[in-house]
């Protein structure tokens, strides 16, 4: 598997079907899991520990503790996407945005799945010929 997309909440689903979509055209392999760092740390944890994945995609709305949280068990990029549940997302943006320094959490628009999965691909295109070549006919298309 290239890419975790881990949502905080079962309403997340919809933002990671977006991830869901682009992974699955370019065909490549890739899990979503739903777990909440607040309801469910030590289960997070052990998602995250376990783990194969690249790159980890972490969907959250409100507190968005998730992408943080996830980023500070791990030397893998985290892409964070924040979710416009209360306050038009921004709660969730800056939450992902303002980390501390050391624990980077790269944060794409509010309910970007699409472009999360994008960044993932970029960043496996770094060491991936075929993934690469994906990317580039992909972006073309767009």
């Amino acid at each position: 598997m290239k890419v975790l997309i881990i949502c905080g909440s079962e309403s997340d689903l919809e933002i990671a079907r977006k991830a869901e979509d682009i992974l699955k055209k370019n065909k490549i392999a890739f899990d979503i899991r739903v777990s909440s760092a607040h309801r469910d740390p030590e289960g997070t944890r052990k998602i995250v520990k376990s783990t194969d994945a690249d790159v980890i995609i972490a969907v959250a709305g409100l507190a968005a503790a998730l992408p943080g949280f996830v980023a500070s068990m791990t030397h893998k990029p985290v892409i964070g996407v924040p979710v416009g549940v209360k306050l038009g997302g921004l709660d969730a943006l800056l939450s992902m945005m303002q980390m501390p320094s050391g624990v980077p959490v790269a944060t794409v628009s509010i309910d970007g799945g699409k472009n999360a999965a994008i960044l993932a691909m970029e960043i496996l295109a770094l060491k991936d010929e075929n993934i690469r070549k994906k990317l580039i006919k992909y972006r073309r298309l767009k």
